[in-house]
């Protein structure tokens, strides 16, 4: 086991995780084999058969500057170390560090790394591939953001410093999802043979197909329980007739099909922070990007619509309706982290609601649509063509708003045009990281436009909060700033403030689980139903 010798105390109580049938089953395991086919020695009790949707599989490989490890759906890197981790209650705590300091103008990250860490090839790991891994991200990743590192330098084998071009106080996170690899094995085709110092060696990868991996003999930690972790790379309904056929241990399973019995498995829940909401764009229509993509809208850039609209939608019934019982209600992309502020948090109330919309001067209409200066209450919700749940989610709060009042269509789109039209439409959007940047991301102004990024909005207050919680110095610290920023007690943007985002569900996480397999206890999982299930699988066992 890893240990955790920098704990920084986060305010986060999880959700158990649930898992039905822990009896063994009759052992029936798909047993992968060696990329020569020839038989192994690895146990039936030593290996797990994982499934994962397609989308999981990384495109470019196993390489951190294409987003392994981290991106949109951020996991532990497995074939990679990284400088630091965090537990399952997201404090963070070491891997390759030994130490961290960061200067009082949050400039500069002082680490000291371990000197007992070699790659796969015996090579040994040492400050100048950490610096490598952190200068080549910053300056060849499309997916990671390292735009605040000036750079990273190796000052001997065992220290690190991070040179920032403005202060970064959650680096740390960044650090937990950041792989390194080897300067004298990095190349255009490392993706595809990884060379790494992590708990599993990438053995075999079918393309469309599988992923094996095999326990590293020579990590430097506690040596895996499970030696070979096998991912199998489907759709929801091949996930489900691999467990019906035996053939799997593990699958992720969506919520409609969380009614079936399968005889030797049970069903494992798994509590995220993968939430879907909507946006409201906050500005009146009229106005047009520099691309000429149309701003605004003249219905939801009253406030008082927003809110109206936040405390009219009843997300138990959501989560009953659409998801069978399985998530929990959202209020916030931050929802269970530890920079979560509490008052974000609002109850089912329908007469305020309508109360709402007549003080906005919207009055029911013959037809039971609210008017109001010859225009009617309505939104077109978009949601990306192919997402079951999300046109789902759509299809119920057009249902719900109607009962105040609104009128509500919905559409199928391609992201191609999503993004642009949901610049004056709602889109159902699915966010959630184990970080604050998320918040940034969505709510901070952008330079280019004077808006947030993803709705037009701006708050210049609450621009100020988030720069200063990066600004700050002391982790800890900068989360009473994120929390401001989203509600100081004057303004900000839950329900008492500007409100530009509706947030519906967090959605649980499912797999069925062959009995007798013992899943060790899971973090809250972020946005992306995929490798964070194997986040810990070296913890996994088999139950005699």
């Amino acid at each position: 086991m890893r240990k955790y010798r920098w704990g920084i105390a986060a305010a986060l109580v999880l959700s158990a995780v649930v898992m039905s049938g822990c009896g063994k089953a009759d052992g029936k395991q798909t047993q992968a084999v060696s990329e020569s086919g020839a038989a192994d020695n690895i146990g039936k009790d030593d290996r797990v058969v994982v499934v994962m949707g397609v989308s999981s599989e990384p495109e470019a490989g196993f390489d951190p500057a294409y987003g392994w490890g981290a991106g949109e759906h951020v996991h532990e890197p497995l074939i990679q170390s990284t400088l630091t981790v965090t537990d399952k209650d997201l404090n963070i705590g070491y891997d390759l560090a030994t130490d961290l300091k960061v200067s009082s103008d949050g400039l500069t990250w002082n680490v000291k790394i371990r000197d007992d860490v070699f790659f796969t090839d015996g090579k040994k790991l040492t400050g100048k591939d950490v610096a490598f891994t952190y200068n080549t991200l910053r300056d060849t990743s499309s997916v990671n953001d390292f735009t605040m590192l000036d750079r990273a330098e190796a000052v001997d084998d065992t220290t690190v410093v991070f040179h920032m071009k403005h202060p970064y106080s959650i680096w740390p996170y960044t650090m937990a999802v950041t792989g390194i690899v080897p300067e004298h094995a990095y190349g255009p085709d490392y993706g595809e043979h990884p060379i790494g110092s992590g708990r599993y060696i990438l053995k075999q990868w079918d393309r469309g197909q599988q992923v094996i991996l095999e326990a590293n003999p020579d990590y430097y930690g506690e040596a895996p329980k499970m030696k070979r972790v096998t991912v199998l790379f489907m759709e929801e309904d091949g996930a489900l007739a691999a467990v019906q056929s035996g053939q799997a241990d593990i699958a992720y399973t969506a919520a409609s099909y969380s009614d079936l019995t399968v005889p030797g498995y049970g069903l494992l829940d798994c509590k995220t922070v993968d939430n879907r909401g909507f946006n409201l764009p906050a500005i009146p229509s009229g106005s047009v990007s520099e691309e000429g993509v149309p701003l605004g809208n003249d219905f939801t850039s009253e406030v008082k619509v927003r809110r109206a609209i936040n405390i009219g939608i009843d997300r138990e019934e959501m989560i009953n309706n659409v998801l069978n019982g399985y998530g929990s209600p959202a209020y916030s992309v931050c929802d269970k982290m530890p920079w979560y502020e509490p008052s974000a948090k609002t109850e089912y109330d329908p007469e305020g609601a309508k109360a709402l919309l007549d003080e906005a001067g919207w009055k029911l209409g013959s037809d039971g649509i609210r008017v109001k200066d010859g225009k009617r209450a309505e939104l077109k919700f978009l949601y990306p063509a192919g997402d079951s749940v999300r046109q789902a989610l759509a299809a119920d709060t057009i249902n719900q708003l109607k009962e105040l009042g609104i009128d509500g269509q919905m559409e199928g789109a391609s992201w191609d045009t999503a993004y642009d039209r949901a610049y004056s439409q709602p889109l159902i959007w699915g966010w959630g990281a184990h970080t604050p940047m998320e918040l940034y991301n969505i709510y901070h102004t952008m330079e280019e436009t004077g808006l947030a990024a993803y709705s037009p909005y701006a708050n210049q207050k609450l621009d100020q909060y988030m720069d200063e919680a990066l600004a700050e110095s002391d982790l800890e610290k900068s989360y009473e700033l994120w929390k401001k920023a989203q509600w100081d007690g004057e303004t900000g943007i839950t329900q008492s403030g500007d409100i530009p985002w509706i947030w519906l569900v967090n959605i649980d996480h499912l797999y069925w689980v062959r009995d007798g397999l013992k899943v060790a206890d899971q973090k809250l999982h972020p946005h992306g139903h995929g490798w964070s299930i194997v986040n810990n699988v070296d913890q996994w066992s088999w139950e005699p």
